[in-house]
């Protein structure tokens, strides 16, 4: 099997292979991890070699309190778009990068801003994976249809009016649970009343890392409900990469956006 690898080197003496695995993994699927703590590096190798690329923007990140360098020996191929999947799934690795940032941060990791305008210069660079805008779109319109009725759209009624459409969208979620359906971060984020700012942060390449560090604190919020709300269950997926340190109290307790939020 083919896999793409990137070179990793001046971790902290105390980093383990897991915590080089749940690093990486926010990037896409792991093959391996040569990890040689003898010398602080290692070698992750990735199944798609756009998870590769992404894990290139990390350089300068900061894993277990040590700044990291990441480069590639090689040069890894981009992929050729692909046709979306009949159920609409996509891989971590088809997210924008500022999106798969964002997640860093909800989860307590500390990326620079170098890194987050990284991020946003490869989504400018190389768009947006269509498996994933397909996925984005199929959101819109399945549960604007089941929220506010037949060939109805989140977008086109939340541009009419903001507060009706997420009122509308509340009490039909409430009656049916919707939200309680979906298993992903984005299908519960599109029912809120900062969905717009959700949908338009991960279908467009016009970010700030300003941008980002709000989608964070929205990720951030969204997980802190999810654990209030099923306290058994400590490994609450929201389909956003693995786990992470405790977040920071002091950066990412803000509450998400509420109706009055214009996106």
């Amino acid at each position: 099997m083919t896999t793409y690898a990137i070179q990793v080197s001046g971790l902290s003496p105390s980093t383990t292979e897991t915590q080089l695995s749940e690093f990486f993994s926010f990037c896409g699927k792991i093959s391996s991890i040569d990890h040689s703590p003898s010398t602080q590096s290692a070698t992750i190798h990735f199944e798609k070699p756009s998870a590769a690329k992404t894990a290139l923007m990390l350089n300068g990140g900061n894993l277990d309190g040590a700044n990291l360098t990441v480069i590639s020996e090689k040069e890894h191929p981009d992929e050729v778009p692909s046709s979306p999947h009949h159920d609409g799934g996509f891989d971590q690795s088809d997210k924008p990068r500022a999106g798969i940032a964002a997640e860093y941060l909800a989860r307590g990791y500390v990326l620079s801003d170098h890194v987050l305008q990284h991020a946003i210069e490869l989504d400018k660079k190389h768009g947006i994976s269509s498996r994933f805008l397909n996925y984005m779109q199929s959101l819109d319109t399945t549960l604007g249809e089941k929220a506010l009725g037949p060939q109805k759209t989140l977008s086109s009624k939340v541009q009419e009016t903001l507060a009706t459409a997420t009122q509308q969208a509340r009490t039909i979620d409430a009656q049916k649970g919707y939200s309680k359906q979906a298993t992903d971060y984005y299908s519960r984020a599109v029912v809120s009343p900062w969905g717009q700012k959700v949908m338009s942060f991960y279908t467009t390449t016009s970010k700030q890392a300003l941008d980002i560090h709000e989608e964070a604190r929205r990720i951030a919020t969204v997980h802190k409900q999810h654990r209030a709300a099923d306290s058994v269950n400590t490994d609450s997926s929201t389909g956003v990469g693995s786990a992470a340190p405790p977040l920071d109290a002091q950066v990412y307790t803000e509450a998400a956006p509420g109706p009055e939020d214009k996106a």
